[in-house]
């Protein structure tokens, strides 16, 4: 949890014993769970199920950031239509793609749908 803190920029708000924190970035939150010794963290050789992606004001001043706590950067920023974001693995290896809106067009015009 100090790793993610650290490096992400997330604040604890709450501690459950020993394996698991609430922890908030701007208004939202995530509920973070550590693995138990019975079951080995994932290796960044391991296959992917899951990531998880996270808003942030500005993709490049947080990218510099994560840089010099010497993550391990997957994707570095790229733009991708309305989006700037890059892709971490966290000390788990579980994958974080923090993103930032630069633009205002439409999901249809880069295949999405609004429901």
């Amino acid at each position: 949890m100090d790793w993610l803190c650290k490096t992400f920029g997330f604040k604890e708000r709450l501690r459950i014993q020993d394996h698991r924190s609430q922890l908030v970035f701007g208004e939202a939150s995530v509920i973070a769970v550590a693995q138990s010794r019975e079951r080995p963290l994932q290796s960044s050789q391991g296959e992917v199920n899951h990531s998880l992606m996270v808003r942030v004001a500005d993709v490049d001043r947080h990218y510099a950031h994560v840089k010099t706590c010497a993550a391990h950067i997957l994707h570095p920023p790229e733009t991708y239509h309305s989006r700037a974001q890059y892709t971490v693995e966290d000390l788990g290896g579980h994958r974080w793609t923090f993103t930032q809106s630069v633009a205002d067009i439409v999901p249809e015009q880069w295949g999405g749908q609004l429901l």
